[in-house]
């Protein structure tokens, strides 16, 4: 018996919708990640993106556990001498929820040229809104 690798080709595409509206944020992270990835695909292969596109709307109503909205930062550097920014989540989530999201979810992909193509097929929404009805995306629930 053969092993199966997938091709880049033969790779087919879907469009799931995910509400965060009450979710915790590592448990949707690693849901997207998943399905980012292609885990949950039968064709999976590790060297070659099989992942569908994810659109996660309600971005601003996602939970952290615990006092993670106190203590948990959000740090980042400009490259230029002195210029560490650093936030606590609270504040994150108050301007710039989607951030927040993308940020968790690129920390469970692979820190390679794979896993930044993989990020590419993530939408994140503030809101209930997305302008992606065209490729008539899938409801996901977890």
């Amino acid at each position: 018996m053969r092993t199966y690798m997938a091709k880049p080709n033969e790779v087919e595409r879907r469009w799931y919708v995910i509400d965060a509206t009450g979710k915790p944020l590592g448990r949707l992270a690693s849901m997207v990640a998943r399905i980012l990835r292609g885990k949950h695909k039968p064709i999976f292969t590790p060297h070659v993106d099989t992942g569908d596109h994810v659109i996660v709307i309600n971005a601003e109503k996602v939970v952290l556990t615990g006092r993670k909205l106190e203590k948990k930062l959000y740090i980042r550097h400009s490259g230029y001498p002195g210029g560490l920014k650093v936030m606590n989540y609270a504040k994150l989530m108050q301007t710039r929820p989607e951030r927040a999201v993308e940020k968790a979810v690129k920390g469970m992909l692979p820190k390679n040229r794979l896993g930044a193509r993989m990020l590419r097929r993530l939408r994140v929404y503030r809101g209930p809104e997305h302008p992606h009805q065209a490729q008539k995306p899938e409801k996901l629930e977890f």
